[in-house]
């Protein structure tokens, strides 16, 4: 039965030969158009379940798609560069179950032609076609021709490099990575003759370009690229920096209950960290968010295309910023307001671990209406965290300390936490960003505000 994304049974040949099996590319949200940057398979590979099969990278992450069972590569049906959706054929192999009909097809004629026969399947062009559309040039380079190995391809591609303007050092010519990175600072160095001032080139915004530094020239330097997720996030928190005017509004809320009430909490239930997550103070700012949210709706939405309007959203999904290896994703709680503090923190520790693992689907990362980023584990007292376009507002949560605060009649040591809202100053305002941290905090600091 062929359920939706998964692969399906295609006949590859006619008649008696042999049955392929269709892979398709699975569910990936709502994205469409998706660029392949890397083809992990060649034909004739043995796969096994769960092999990468192809890398896409979109806007707000890069995913692999696995394969779903074993067998042997017979055709790859795209190439580097080319844009998918879900549905797209990926490539065709022969299954595990498909030895039997491997065993005939080995029977076919000398002159039977895979490929030919494959196209068999596609739908016959009209009769009078109308004037064909040029298929979109590639935008990843074409090394195939280019004597490197994969590594160094990738390599180049990363850097943004046209590895066959490069020649090799290497043995019979063969380009190395010493070859890319020489011939990166090579690159990076200004023209003879050219002043010590750059000249202005218009980068975003009008803003010109940081004029390029042959460091090598003051000591020993190494090329290490960013990971996919921070050259991703990296331009979309540019946009966001450029495009959004943003105001950070600091607070504290005393969270010395509320956080005993969570050791509790946390202690009792043995069977959560039996499974793998325990009641942590996120738990807490996820339902102190959504009451905050309920209470000025101005916070759970977003700016028109036009500007001219806000799209006020009914549901709360909850951005949680997450560190991993590669950088910082952003997996989302979805339906965060209908959601205990057990069944919040069971979904956190679920998508915290899928995040370490790279596992993280698009669907994953998509939907959030305010996010939370909490650097509580490292440290810190304060900073400003960059609001996630087209949100309007994020909450940064540093590391809390005890504190001497004033009870009217004494000092008393109190758990403090620092509170750091920043916000889209074209939607809110100061005293309105100053009442959502007030009430935010006003919940924190009693949990039975939690429940109201």
């Amino acid at each position: 039965m062929t359920g939706r994304g998964s692969p399906r049974e295609a006949p590859l040949h006619q008649g008696e030969y042999a049955v392929g099996i269709a892979i398709n590319i699975p569910d990936i949200g709502d994205f469409k158009d998706i660029p392949i940057i890397e083809i992990h398979v060649k034909e004739g590979d043995t796969i096994g379940p769960d092999d990468p099969l192809v890398s896409l990278e979109s806007d707000k992450a890069t995913m692999d798609v696995p394969s779903p069972s074993a067998g042997v590569v017979e055709r790859i049906l795209v190439k580097l560069g080319d844009k998918v959706s879900e549905g797209s054929p990926l490539l065709v192999f022969k299954g595990e179950g498909g030895t039997a009909a491997a065993e005939k097809a080995a029977e076919a004629p000398a002159g039977a032609d895979s490929a030919a026969l494959l196209a068999k399947q596609e739908p016959a062009p009209s009769a009078a076609p109308a004037a064909a559309t040029p298929a979109p040039a590639s935008n990843l380079p074409d090394f195939s021709q280019v004597h490197a190995s994969p590594g160094v391809r990738r390599l180049a591609r990363e850097l943004g490099l046209d590895l066959t303007a490069i020649k090799g050092t290497g043995e019979k010519g063969r380009v190395t990575k010493e070859d890319v990175k020489g011939h990166l600072t090579r690159s990076a160095a200004p023209a003879p003759g050219a002043s010590g001032t750059a000249a202005f080139t218009g980068g975003g915004m009008g803003i010109p370009e940081i004029p390029a530094v042959d460091f090598s020239k003051f000591g020993p330097t190494e090329i290490q690229p960013l990971s996919r997720i921070k050259k991703i996030s990296g331009a979309h928190l540019h946009r966001s920096w450029l495009n959004v005017p943003l105001v950070t509004h600091q607070d504290e809320a005393d969270i010395t209950e509320t956080d005993q009430y969570r050791k509790e909490l946390d202690t009792a239930g043995k069977e959560l960290k039996d499974k793998g997550y325990r009641v942590t103070l996120l738990a807490f700012l996820i339902k102190a968010a959504v009451s905050a949210l309920r209470k000025h709706p101005e916070f759970n939405a977003s700016l028109s295309p036009e500007k001219d309007a806000l799209i006020l959203k009914h549901y709360y999904n909850i951005g949680v910023a997450v560190d991993t290896p590669d950088g910082l994703v952003v997996p989302v709680i979805k339906d965060a307001d209908r959601k205990g503090l057990i069944e919040i923190s069971r979904d956190l520790g679920a998508i915290s671990a899928k995040a370490r693992d790279g596992k993280l689907g698009a669907a994953d990362m998509q939907g959030a209406t305010f996010s939370i980023s909490s650097l509580g584990g490292i440290g810190g007292t304060a900073f400003t965290p960059l609001v996630n376009a087209p949100e309007v507002a994020i909450l940064g949560v540093a590391r809390s300390k005890m504190a001497p605060v004033w009870n009217g009649t004494a000092f008393e040591p109190r758990l403090m936490l620092p509170l750091s809202l920043s916000y889209d100053h074209r939607v809110i305002d100061g005293a309105l960003a100053a009442r959502f941290a007030r009430h935010l905090a006003h919940v924190l600091e009693d949990v039975r505000r939690l429940v109201v």
